[in-house]
């Protein structure tokens, strides 16, 4: 199943868990104390796919929960069950099944679709535009991700953010003349 909305977790084991249960871009915040510059990619993402907020089943979940949901508005929320995410003492999203994560996001009404035909960028776009396998394509990557909302990443990662936004080709080459590149 490949969720079209951008889920965000608390730390790297939850994005490893999620990505097990369902084919999405998932991002973590780090905790509670993430940047500035998350909040505006998550802001990005609802004004385009949407956001689904997935925090472990905990109090510092709930917390980072709901500083997401008033930093960034029109989010959905999934909720995972403790007892889904209980291992021993720990209790987290990188605990559960990929059958109950799936169970938590389809009651977030997460949409699932499709992989986007004809529209999917490919590496070879990114280095037409001067986005990887260039000198500076580091550096315009940045700037391009920054304007477009999904962040400063590596060309992999960027490739995955443009696609899954359905960022075409047309506005990515319009946000790099932007940029000056």
């Amino acid at each position: 199943m490949r969720i079209d909305e951008l889920i965000v977790v608390e730390g790297k084991d939850d994005i490893s868990a999620v990505k097990k249960a369902v084919d999405a871009e998932v991002i973590c915040t780090g905790g509670y104390g993430f940047s500035r510059g998350l909040s505006e990619v998550l802001q990005a993402a609802a004004n385009r796919t949407g956001v689904i907020i997935f925090t472990d089943p905990d109090s510092a979940g709930s917390m980072i929960r709901r500083r997401l949901h008033t930093l960034v508005s029109g989010c959905k929320h999934a909720y995972l069950p403790q007892a889904e995410g209980r291992k021993g003492n720990n209790i987290g999203i990188e605990n559960a099944t990929p059958e109950a994560i799936r169970y938590a996001l389809k009651f977030a009404r997460a949409h699932a679709v499709d992989a986007r035909q004809g529209t999917a960028l490919g590496i070879k776009d990114l280095w037409i535009l001067g986005l990887t396998g260039t000198p500076g394509a580091d550096e315009r990557r940045r700037k391009a991700g920054n304007l477009l909302g999904i962040g400063d990443t590596n060309a992999k990662q960027f490739l995955n953010r443009v696609n899954h936004q359905g960022i075409r080709f047309e506005e990515l080459s319009a946000a790099v003349t932007e940029i000056g590149g």
